[in-house]
């Protein structure tokens, strides 16, 4: 194939009868008609296409019905085009579907476009001169506004290289979509092929595939494999957003798919019921739009009832915009930032359209101010993948987001996903808290700030003891520890935190203690000393102190928290000193022995079962020893630290 190929495809639009696929014909020499009774009735009624050579490069055409039975049709063929053709005759001039075909391109985010004045065979120079003055003022505020209108008869020719050159410099202004996103492409019809099995057909609005890619058929959730591709009506390696393309699944049953079905890739989209939009009302709309008006909701080339439901309380007038969320009546497939159209079924019109917002799991509480000034955040955002991606790690419910789960939401690759981050990081608008972990900053500053005012409470608190043990910040805190870890990190190494006996501190925090508790710590401790292996219990310190239970608990906590005693089980404590004491001779013994019997360990401290199991007990739980029956034997490893 000599042509060059690129992911541009242009659409007709106009009335029924106005010559669109006769002017495709002329054009590309292909009949897009290709039902019986299309052909039989000279009216298009399905969706055409066709691949067009413009100077030595090839693109695709689309060619819509213009019938107003068949508006819904236009709209699933005009998604996902690139530029458009408006084909008005000139005996007609502007008719009801010329003004409503505008309106959806223009709802549908399509900013090129030419204008062919057909039919100029049929009538007079003077009405092709008034019909062009029409027409001019009919696009005046639009996105064709200063557009050419080319006379051209399709019968004749005359006009055909004026309208060749006009396409020509329209293709030669459209920018080619980037390939880089989630390929997915609005299913226009399937059909079986002998020797091939199943083919669907569209135009990827996202996205690249090749042969041999695994596709997903939603909403289905039927996965099949690439086996071959036509893009252009020629075979193909892949294809790509913006192509008219035709995919060979085998594995799929053609008599299950149907218009508005998607094929995409991977786990990124699902079918939902309920979307937040962003909705302008067209200008010429006779009525307000009222909270939850019946309509048809169209986007990619889907159609189905729904209910529309404004987030404000006034009724939407004619050319305001405003959010409201959709209740589908079947679930469908979209993504952030995809266009719609909204259509009354009765009588049936387009009333406005503009774009998707994101999908939600259920209708939100328009009574909450909070939940609209999200919304109307996120709509913001979502015009833009950078801001996209930004929103989501700032509202991040667990405070920080990986990239696999921002590139889930966007439908947005991982790669470009994580090229955006490093750009906020440079920024300062995000944290990277781990491998893959991210955050806002302000919320990173923010859970910062409320450790260490958790640490400052505690020393508040608690001014005798040196801190609080991370575990205990941890669940005051609230945090995941995924999030936690990484900003403690981030705390200790800015020297914001200090870590001093295996508790957390402010640096400048030194413990305090009042002469009595002084008085009492040093008693309490040399009653540890004096009996190191038969250590005193609750009752025999009350006895040898003179203090109350309230009193040796808190004495006892802080000789733990000072690391001069250490808790063995509930009620039992032992000297630090005594505590080194007992592994030393424990690891020693196994080492000349091999191993020790479990009744042997009291004599070894000169005590009774009663302190030498728990200590066993002990040195099993840290590590030191492992218990088989009731012989210990060394953990090497643990017992050389």
């Amino acid at each position: 194939m000599g042509a060059q190929q690129r992911n541009i495809t242009l659409g007709t639009a106009g009335h029924i009868d106005h010559g669109k696929t006769a002017l495709i014909r002329l054009l590309t020499g292909c009949e897009t008609d290709r039902l019986k009774e299309e052909k039989e009735r000279g009216m298009s009624i399905e969706l055409g296409f066709a691949p067009c050579l413009i100077s030595g490069t090839e693109i695709g055409v689309v060619d819509v019905p213009g019938h107003e039975n068949f508006v819904k049709t236009m709209v699933a063929g005009a998604t996902g085009i690139d530029g458009a053709i408006l084909v008005i005759a000139a005996d007609d001039g502007v008719m009801p579907q010329t003004r409503e075909h505008l309106d959806i391109l223009t709802l549908l985010g399509v900013e090129h476009g030419i204008v062919a004045l057909t039919k100029v065979d049929c009538v007079r120079p003077e009405r092709v001169e008034a019909v062009t003055q029409e027409i001019a003022a009919f696009l005046l505020g639009t996105f064709l506004e200063g557009a050419p209108v080319l006379p051209v008869s399709s019968i004749t020719g005359d006009g055909f290289g004026e309208f060749y050159d006009a396409l020509k410099a329209l293709v030669e202004a459209i920018e080619p979509k980037r390939a880089d996103g989630v390929f997915r492409v609005p299913l226009e019809r399937a059909f079986s092929a002998k020797g091939y099995g199943t083919i669907v057909a569209g135009i990827p609005v996202s996205g690249s595939i090749k042969i041999g890619d695994e596709l997903v058929l939603l909403p289905q959730g039927r996965k099949g494999r690439l086996r071959a591709v036509q893009v252009y009506n020629h075979e193909s390696d892949g294809a790509m957003v913006g192509q008219c393309a035709a995919l060979n699944v085998p594995q799929w049953d053609p008599k299950d798919i149907k218009r508005g079905n998607v094929v995409t890739i991977g786990d990124y989209f699902s079918p939902e019921s309920w979307y937040v939009c962003e909705l302008k009302l067209l200008a010429q709309e006779k009525s307000s739009l009222k909270n939850g008006a019946q309509v048809k909701f169209h986007t990619g080339t889907s159609e189905t009832p729904a209910s529309a439901y404004l987030f404000e309380d006034a009724p939407l007038k004619p050319g305001e915009t405003c959010l409201i969320q959709v209740c589908l009546n079947q679930p469908v497939v979209a993504g952030p930032g995809d266009h719609f159209i909204l259509r009354l079924p009765s009588p049936a019109r387009t009333i406005g359209g503009g774009l998707i917002v994101e999908a939600i799991p259920r209708r939100l509480k328009r009574s909450r101010p909070e939940i609209l000034d999200d919304i109307r955040a996120r709509a913001e955002a979502v015009k833009t993948p950078r801001d996209f991606i930004a929103y989501c790690v700032r509202t991040a419910e667990s405070l920080a987001v990986d990239e696999r789960q921002i590139s889930l939401r966007t439908k947005i690759p991982e790669p470009e996903v994580t090229k955006t981050l490093a750009g906020l990081q440079d920024e300062d608008s995000a944290i990277r808290l781990g491998a893959r972990l991210y955050a806002h900053t302000d919320t990173v500053r923010r859970i910062e700030q409320r450790l260490l005012e958790l640490v400052a409470e505690t020393h508040r608190r608690q001014p005798e003891s040196p801190g609080i043990r991370p575990e205990q910040l941890l669940t005051a805190s609230g945090i995941h520890r995924s999030v936690f870890d990484p900003v403690l990190e981030r705390l200790l190494s800015n020297g914001l935190l200090a870590e001093r006996k295996n508790h957390l501190a402010l640096p400048q925090h030194r413990e305090q203690f009042k002469q009595a508790e002084w008085e009492l710590l040093t008693k309490i401790e040399a009653l540890f000393k004096q009996q190191p292996f038969s250590p005193p219990g609750s009752a025999e310190l009350m006895a040898g102190t003179g203090a109350s239970e309230p009193e040796i608990r808190k004495a006892l906590r802080i000789l733990v928290e000072q690391q001069r005693i250490v808790r063995i089980e509930q009620d039992m404590y032992v000297h630090a000193e005594a505590l080194a004491d007992a592994r030393a001779r424990l690891i020693a013994y196994i080492r000349e022995h091999g191993n020790l019997e479990s009744v042997k360990f009291k004599y070894l401290l000169d005590t009774t079962r009663k302190y030498a199991i728990p200590l066993l007990d002990y040195f099993d739980k840290i590590g030191v020893t492992r218990r088989v029956g009731y012989t210990r034997h060394l953990n090497k490893v643990n017992a050389d630290e």
